[in-house]
């Protein structure tokens, strides 16, 4: 069975897939995580972010390695694993550069696509997996939050991590990748072929509990 979830920072997308995924005893593939790799290639590389042919090589060069887990995702760049040091305020402020790139996004796509052909079975997030790179699949989610709910829980994850950020930064954060990260699930909403969770108002343990009952009244393919 393979299960999409799509949807803005902040919406609890990735929480939601990594505990569904443990719920059904399934890998849990991170697609944000591969962006935010190269993001954290690029930092490290000091070119310019702005340079998308720039970016481009650094995504073609760079050794990424998934292993996806019923819980976690862990990533490694060129060997080293990167698993907490991409979650910095200071890749998500590059990300959305490595995003908007079509290139890089082609690149990925089919990287993910290779690891869903791997896997067989699996709960994967990000912004395009229902609608992009498995349009196929048994379920097809996307979780929606109000930005104001959004940058409050990224705040609360940065700060428990030490990050030295406000709220405000957060959420320009926020808006800004909205901007470019938008167009991905909106095929998925147009064409109704997935179903919104508004996650706003709601505690992650009843997220859960909706997925679960939605996915076990889903046929497999």
């Amino acid at each position: 069975m393979i299960i999409t979830i799509d949807g803005p920072a902040g919406s609890g997308k990735s929480t939601a897939a990594r505990k569904l995924a443990a719920r059904l005893e399934l890998p849990y593939l991170d697609t944000g995580a591969m962006y935010r790799a190269i993001a954290y290639a690029v930092i490290a590389s000091g070119i310019d972010m702005k340079d998308e042919a720039a970016l481009l090589k650094i995504a073609q060069l760079t050794e990424l390695q998934l292993d996806c887990g019923p819980t976690f995702t862990r990533v490694q760049v060129d060997g080293h694993d990167v698993s907490e040091a991409i979650r910095s305020m200071d890749v998500s402020a590059v990300t959305p550069y490595v995003a908007r790139c079509q290139a890089i996004r082609d690149l990925l796509v089919k990287r993910q696509q290779q690891i869903g052909r791997e896997l067989g079975s699996f709960v994967t997030e990000g912004r395009d997996q229902g609608s992009v790179v498995f349009p196929n699949a048994d379920k097809r989610f996307v979780l929606e939050a109000g930005l104001e709910a959004r940058a409050l829980r990224r705040f609360q994850e940065l700060t428990a991590d030490a990050e030295d950020v406000t709220i405000e930064q957060v959420r320009e954060n926020l808006q800004a990748r909205d901007h470019v990260d938008s167009k991905q699930w909106e095929p998925l909403l147009n064409s109704g072929n997935a179903e919104v969770i508004d996650t706003t108002h709601m505690s992650i343990h009843n997220v859960i509990d909706h997925l679960v009952a939605a996915v076990s009244k889903t046929p497999t393919k």
